[in-house]
């Protein structure tokens, strides 16, 4: 797949399209103003660019679908957005609301390395809660096999897990 740049600006109206399309099989222009917070003549010229570089299917007056393209790129974006704000609410602790703002924002400048580091961060606090004082090491572990919350018991704090 050709890999184009695209601006924050066009990541959101194809997340916005996404989100809609999701809830309502395909989305109108005006959908996305109310969406986005935007004028309908902003969305008529984004809807255009997306429509040129083959990521949306779009005519004046006319429902508004991702293509195919369109689809992997959006699922991408909503994919980093929703583990950015995971992060933030599970891990960090921040309110739902200030991490899906503050997600919406990071979700365009934060490489995907980071961000499935950050997923794998998440998972790991999940599954093994109790981190203890090989935490750093037992993170690194989880990164390359992964673990239950067993698995993680009887790996990093054997103490534990034999009084059960």
């Amino acid at each position: 797949m050709n890999e184009q740049k695209l601006t924050a600006s066009q990541e959101d109206y194809l997340e916005a399209i996404y989100n809609i399309s999701v809830e309502k099989m395909a989305a109108r222009a005006k959908d996305i103003a109310v969406k986005l917070d935007v004028k309908a003549s902003s969305v008529t010229g984004a809807l255009r660019t997306l429509g040129s570089m083959g990521l949306i299917n779009y005519a004046p007056y006319d429902l508004i679908t991702l293509t195919e393209k369109g689809n992997i790129v959006a699922k991408d974006i909503v994919n980093r957005h929703k583990a950015l704000e995971r992060f933030l609410v599970n891990v960090l602790g921040i309110d739902e609301r200030e991490a899906d703002e503050a997600a919406c924002r990071m979700e365009h400048s934060v490489p995907k390395k980071i961000v499935e580091r950050l997923v794998k961060y998440s998972e790991y606090v999940e599954k093994c809660p109790k981190g203890g004082i090989n935490w750093e090491s037992g993170f690194g572990y989880f990164c390359k096999h992964g673990c239950s919350e067993e698995d993680c018991e009887r790996r990093f704090h054997p103490e534990s897990s034999s009084s059960d």
